[in-house]
């Protein structure tokens, strides 16, 4: 068990997942302090941080993980005794289009935290390095590559990226590994099936319809919409994130999942039909507005997570089923749109 944690570095922290994680984990911990380092890029936003950012726990750092002279003084300055690394291109269309920032994020900018992260904790005493030092790599399942109608992943599955993206996380899941075995830092490694919920750029596929639908605009759905991903709440996985941190084995890996497979086409509908029933459209049913658009290259089939282990031997489970879920989902960014009338 990680103790006597007293400043976390979370890189990330202004994206989707990092900053609903800031937001859960304060909440938590009374005692904790973090410092969150964001490049603000398209996909990281002040406006996410509007939940905390009066806290004086919480730090804000703008600046690039690539940068090694500013993540060895954010070190130094505020004597970072753990790291929780969220920061991450993620958007498999950008990765096909340009892999460029992909590479030097995911697998360059993670070297340099482990480089920092090294060099800081051997100045540690040999009890700190193991029960107050912690290196928390957030990564996807995305690295397994793609499942057929049946199966599902699990820490065991062999690595078969499909995407400039996937490829670069595998990447970065290796280092964090390497820097484990190698030298003995405390690690630990996440693989995550898909998250929905409040302040998801606009480009993921939940947001995406929800945003088209209010906008009596096509939905665009990839192919035939049978492409099927396993669906978690975001502050589910915030949950599990903590029990991995805190709790987690040092070296091992902890796959995360929702139980929630469902297809593109299928998380549309649903999306549709709530909406018919919340704010009913003149012109008819929702739905009729999706539209099938040319697929991506390379557009893994099916994705599905077994995540016995952390609920085995952490104890989490999830609170929110796809239904629930949504609904919450929905009403954020309905609240949203309300505001800018």
């Amino acid at each position: 068990m990680i103790n006597d944690r007293q400043t976390v570095l979370v890189t990330g922290g202004a994206g989707f997942i990092g900053s609903n994680f800031i937001q859960y984990y304060l909440r938590q911990n009374k005692e904790i302090r973090v410092v969150n380092i964001d490049k603000l890029t398209y996909a990281g936003s002040l406006k996410n941080l509007s939940g905390f950012k009066n806290d004086n726990r919480h730090t804000f750092i703008e600046g690039d993980i690539c940068d090694e002279k500013l993540i060895h003084s954010i070190f130094l300055e505020y004597e970072i005794s753990s790291v929780i690394h969220f920061a991450a291109e993620s958007h498999v269309d950008n990765s096909i289009d340009n892999p460029d920032n992909f590479i030097a994020t995911n697998i360059n900018g993670t070297y340099i935290l482990l480089k920092t992260a090294k060099h800081f904790w051997t100045d540690l005493t040999p009890n700190a390095q193991g029960n107050r030092f912690r290196f928390h790599h957030v990564s996807t399942d995305e690295v397994y590559g793609s499942l057929g109608e049946k199966g599902v992943f699990d820490e065991n599955t062999p690595y078969a990226p499909n995407s400039p993206y996937s490829a670069s996380k595998a990447a970065s899941d290796f280092l964090v590994r390497s820097y484990h075995h190698t030298y003995g830092l405390n690690t630990v490694i996440s693989n995550c099936s898909n998250n929905y919920g409040p302040n998801q750029h606009n480009e993921k596929l939940i947001p995406t319809i929800i945003r088209k639908a209010l906008a009596q605009e096509a939905i665009p759905i990839y192919g035939d919409g049978t492409n099927v991903r396993d669906w978690l709440y975001v502050e589910d996985h915030c949950a599990a994130l903590q029990k991995v941190f805190e709790n987690g084995i040092s070296g091992e890996t902890y796959a995360i999942g929702g139980d929630n497979e469902l297809s593109n086409m299928e998380v549309a509908e649903k999306i549709c039909e709530y909406l018919d029933d919340r704010l009913p459209r003149k012109n008819g049913p929702y739905k009729d507005l999706i539209t099938f658009v040319k697929d991506r290259p390379g557009h893994d089939y099916r994705y599905a997570i077994n995540a016995s282990k952390i609920k085995d031997r952490l104890g989490w489970r999830t609170k929110e089923n796809f239904s629930s879920g949504l609904k919450k989902t929905i009403e954020h960014y309905l609240n949203l749109k309300s505001q800018e009338v």
